[in-house]
């Protein structure tokens, strides 16, 4: 016998829309960004979405072409239909929604449960705001590119356009896993909206390695087009008429902001690891690291002629994101020698003053953003940010707090922190990562089967390795140890919901007294909105970077021997200066 095709996606679209057919039709429980749904076997994920209200970005119309309507499958992938051909250059659990259909199943209805999101949550926590501890002294300054003579807008003294209305820049954060903006009145200099989304790039892989390798296997610059469709998106959501935006100014690492632009990102992957505008730079065919574009050309919705800045780079992986840091923090305009640490997937350093500077690159991982832990999340609502462990005899007691309230559904950054110290401080777990009472894996919700295993602690002590090697390394090529720096400032969403004192007590950070060390929110997001409204700045800017000595930790004779020392959970021991 021969078997029965498969139904076609126009098939099934005409067997939903049958009156006759629903009483018949056996329903699947979706969830889709937490909002639960009845759904009927055929239906697609974007049918879904549509019912409950919860946005899809797409510019096809549900066809498949423009490879938009992401969403990421949490459970029931086998409930979905096959992957389609406009769905190949997709792995992993991600979907075009448009394309995955509710299959009809034998098997018991409780178990009909699909649970997907899309990459635009807005329950999602997204560092787009500062701490308020910067922008003061030299970055008051508002000296913007784009001014006014009469209706002639000019951009670097030249005309680019007639018009009234406002004068509009857009600062961009672009970050491996989330990307903020933030609107911006040139004229008067005022913050006038933010926004943010994750990085949608996430479907081909979690880190910056993984993208470049993405980028070279699949041709037709897929990364970049999604991301560009799904900015679109977000600047069409910002309080003003897009056309009256003239410039961008774009901070990124080395990979996000060169995919941006549609380069080849496949030297950055490679030793010695380097863009293919530092390698312009360095044999003199270009004169500077940074990048522009007109908007026309990226296809953004802002003024045809608007320009598209990305900010200098450092060196290697350290990037445009580490040198806007720079400037949001003011590290290159003190005496005092002060640092900078930005944890994330790929975690930057830079210690120094006016006189001198150091940077590095340290390949941490997304461990502490919640990938690769069994049970981690980012910061959406639902994930655990909060843990205390009761110091009850049969050690059970569990106290927790949930981002937006409401029952866990996992853990993120600042929670993993939270347990990993709890753990330690109850002698639940010693300096190796390894449960001491038998519970591994260590639940904090049983019921909901939320836990933290002995494979997941691993993952985070590697992460936090990596974090202590690079920060003391380039502390101790500077020819000082951590104690004697002035200030340590905490830039990133991470950092900035970090407990110090767990952080503290698991050697994540420094042991340094109360005040030496500051949480200062999106730095990188605050320095391009710097750049954006101060040519002075952005000048400084391109020429500090020139001078920036950079360290590279992966040919130090002892990075290995401080990376396994920092994977330990205890106090780090700092290392004695040395001079380069």
């Amino acid at each position: 016998m021969t078997a029965k095709a498969p139904p076609t996606p126009a098939q099934l679209a005409s067997a939903i829309a049958s009156p006759t057919a629903d009483a018949f039709r056996p329903s699947l429980h979706v969830t889709l960004d937490g909002i639960a749904v009845e759904a009927r076997v055929g239906m697609s994920l974007f049918e879904c979405a549509e019912i409950v209200g919860v946005p899809v970005p797409t510019s096809c119309f549900k066809q498949g072409k423009c490879r938009e309507c992401l969403m990421e499958i949490e459970t029931g992938e086998e409930l979905l239909s096959a992957r389609t051909p406009p769905e190949e250059h997709l792995s992993g659990r991600f979907r075009l929604s448009c394309q995955a259909r509710l299959l009809e199943l034998p098997i018991d209805a409780s178990l009909r449960q699909v649970r997907a999101h899309t990459l635009r949550r807005g329950s999602m926590r997204i560092e787009s705001e500062s701490s308020g501890l910067l922008g003061e002294g030299p970055n008051a300054s508002l000296d913007p590119a784009v001014t006014r003579h009469g209706r002639t807008v000019l951009l670097d003294d030249e005309p680019i356009a007639e018009a009234d209305g406002p004068l509009l820049g857009l600062a961009v954060d672009l970050g491996t896993t989330t990307v903020a903006l933030r609107l911006y009145d040139l004229e008067s200099g005022a913050h006038l909206a933010s926004a943010s989304f994750e990085n949608p790039q996430r479907f081909g892989g979690s880190d910056v390695l993984a993208r470049i390798r993405y980028d070279g296997e699949h041709p037709g610059r897929l990364l970049q087009r999604t991301l560009l469709a799904y900015l679109t998106k977000a600047i069409a959501t910002l309080p003003c008429e897009p056309s009256t935006i003239y410039e961008l100014v774009l901070a990124g690492n080395p990979t996000m902001r060169d995919l941006f632009f549609g380069l080849d990102v496949a030297p950055i992957g490679v030793l010695p690891y380097r863009s293919t505008t530092e390698v312009a730079f360095r044999d003199g065919s270009a004169s500077t690291t940074s990048l522009a574009s007109v908007a026309r050309k990226l296809r953004l919705p802002l003024h045809p002629a608007a320009r598209v800045y990305g900010l200098p780079l450092v060196a290697s992986h350290v990037g445009a994101d580490a040198a806007a840091c720079l400037l949001a923090t003011g590290l290159a305009d003190s005496d005092e020698v002060t640092a900078i640490l930005d944890i994330g997937t790929n975690t930057e350093v830079l210690i120094g003053n006016r006189q001198r500077i150091l940077a590095a690159s340290c390949p941490a991982g997304p461990a502490f953003e919640g990938g690769g832990v069994a049970c981690g999340m980012p910061a959406l609502h639902g994930a655990i940010e909060r843990v205390r462990l009761t110091d009850d005899p049969g050690g059970a007691g569990v106290e927790i707090a949930v981002v937006g309230g409401g029952a866990p559904e996992g853990i993120c950054g600042s929670g993993l922190v939270d347990l990993l110290s709890e753990l330690l401080r109850t002698g639940r777990m010693n300096a190796l990562g390894r449960l001491e009472d038998d519970s591994n894996p260590c639940f904090l919700d049983r019921e909901r089967g939320i836990f933290l295993a002995e494979a997941d602690i691993n993952e985070l002590a590697q992460a936090k390795g990596a974090n202590v090697a690079g920060f003391e390394l380039v502390v101790a090529s500077y020819g000082l140890t951590t104690d004697r720096l002035t200030r340590v400032d905490l830039a990133g969403g991470f950092a900035r919901h970090l407990d110090l004192a767990a952080a503290k007590r698991i050697g994540l950070l420094p042991d340094l007294p109360e005040g030496r060390i500051r949480q200062v929110g999106n730095a990188a997001l605050e320095g391009a909105a710097i750049a954006l409204r101060s040519r002075s700045r952005r000048a400084f800017l391109e020429a500090t970077v020139r001078r920036i000595e950079h360290v590279r930790l992966e040919a130090h004779p002892k990075f290995f021997d401080v990376f396994v020392e920092g994977c330990q959970f205890k106090p780090w021991q700092a290392l004695a200066g040395e001079s380069t």
